[in-house]
């Protein structure tokens, strides 16, 4: 979880420092303090969480909530919020990976919606948490857009709509948007309409995670920033600064698993990008839309997902793919070429950005577990729990995943614990070279299977069914 480079990021009028993620979020910080880095490592401590983004703070925020007398602290290599949580794309959304197959599925439909009501719920749980606790994260729910940039995609997305009304939910939950709905809330190239779900919000993803650091200090955990955990045993924790030992050790490191020895192969670290512009003008967001906040993508495999930020800029990204060996890279290049793609994405998508200036460059990487679904795991026996494998859907899925794992670490039985998530562990990765050509292979053929589809406006059945054959 050390950083490998330090990289100055687009538009940046200061330097960085070792604990700046590169991202736009980071910069816009109100003030860009330093690591806590609590002096003393202590010889033991009741919880150890090994990772200070969204998971391991929502895990000590629940856990310290419900026992006040833990002694609950968080290790951090860097700095909270350094990895995915302080660079994703702000969407705080009620819909987490693996849920859509199981209400495909006779026998887990169920399972599913338990979970997807459970996401639907944790959308407002983060925002009465960040009510509650005064953490200004610019949190605006304003819904999701899920447009039909190419017309033959508006047949299955409407599909979806009437799916989720044959399952109980209603218009006020999922609507399908005509073009001229759609395009009244947002205005962009192709717009054949849209799945629009009010169950998502658009959020400051550093300001959520810095707000919690601090939420979580008031309660009495301690934060020990700038300490990288080595390795993990029964009981105790390797950092750089020495050992501590923990009747409870608690894994939340995402796509920074591989770091850690034992854990190697749990997540493969996947790689997206994001951009930033300049403030738009009123003008302009006059003729665009979101109105209120809304964040979109569409239906594309190598996806693409934005939202205006409370300062009225465009914060837009896309994935980028998997490096050799599960290398981790701590602060991207803003002059890597994948910019160049996203940034042409989203002038494509929105050709009303003619003139107006990309300011921020940055990346970073998420979790992906083998069999694509999140998980929370705890055994009482050997003290060690995980939750993680959001897939870049980490936002809200993180809270509930932290909210789950409180309560299997307490021996709570609640209807939380009895979510599908709860020890649904896929296995770990192939060795290389087997994982890079995997991933490699996907990305190929999402690439192809997209490209084929905007060049002709016809669905691609032979590169589309290579990558549904990989993905699932």
């Amino acid at each position: 979880m050390l950083p490998e480079a330090k990289k100055p990021g687009c538009g940046m009028s200061t330097t960085l420092h070792d604990h700046h993620n590169g991202s736009f979020w980071f910069h816009s910080l109100d003030q860009q303090s330093e690591p806590i880095g609590a002096p003393d490592l202590p010889s033991s401590v009741d919880v150890a969480i090994v990772g200070g983004g969204y998971t391991g703070l929502w895990t000590a925020y629940y856990l310290k909530r419900a026992q006040p007398s833990l002694n609950v602290a968080i290790f951090e290599a860097v700095s909270v919020g350094f990895g995915a949580s302080g660079r994703n794309g702000g969407w705080c959304m009620g819909l987490a990976f693996g849920i859509e197959p199981m209400l495909a599925d006779p026998r887990l439909r169920q399972r599913g919606l338990d979970l997807l009501h459970a996401m639907h719920d944790t959308v407002d749980e983060v925002g009465r948490v960040c009510q509650a606790e005064n953490i200004d994260c610019h949190y605006a729910k304003g819904g999701t857009l899920t447009v039909a940039t190419l017309p033959f995609s508006r047949k299955a997305m409407r599909t979806h709509v009437e799916q989720m009304h044959a399952l109980g939910f209603g218009d006020e939950d999922y609507r399908w948007l005509d073009e001229t709905e759609s395009r009244a809330r947002f205005n962009c190239a192709e717009n054949h309409g849209a799945a629009y779900t009010k169950h998502c919000a658009a959020i400051h993803p550093a300001r959520l995670a810095k707000g919690l650091a601090q939420a979580v200090t008031r309660l009495g955990v301690k934060i020990y920033e700038e300490t990288p955990v080595l390795e993990i045993r029964t009981g105790q924790i390797e950092t750089s600064r020495g050992h501590v030992d923990a009747e409870v050790i608690l894994r939340a490191t995402e796509g920074y698993s591989d770091s850690i020895p034992s854990q190697q192969r749990a997540l493969l670290p996947l790689y997206s990008m994001m951009v930033a512009t300049e403030p738009l003008p009123h003008s302009l967001w006059e003729e665009i839309g979101l109105k209120q906040r809304e964040t979109f993508g569409d239906g594309r495999r190598v996806v693409i997902y934005g939202q205006r930020t409370e300062d009225d800029r465009l914060a837009f990204g896309g994935r980028a793919g998997y490096y050799f060996g599960s290398k981790r890279i701590a602060v991207i290049d803003p002059h890597d070429p994948n910019f160049q793609n996203v940034e042409r994405s989203l002038r494509q998508l929105l050709p009303q950005l003619d003139g107006i200036d990309i300011t921020h460059r940055w990346g970073g990487l998420m979790g992906v577990p083998r069999n694509w679904r999140p998980s929370v795991n705890f055994d009482a026996r050997t003290g060690f729990g995980s939750a993680g494998g959001y897939t870049g859907e980490g936002v809200a899925a993180s809270n509930l995943a932290g909210r789950i794992l409180a309560d299997l670490v307490r021996a709570e039985q609640s209807d939380l614990t009895r979510l599908a998530w709860v020890g649904d562990v896929g296995r770990r990765w192939e060795p290389e070279p087997l994982r890079w050509l995997g991933a490699k292979s996907v990305e190929f053929f999402g690439d192809r299977a997209d490209a084929a589809e905007f060049r002709t406006g016809r669905p691609s059945k032979f590169w589309g069914g290579l990558f549904s054959r990989f993905v699932g």
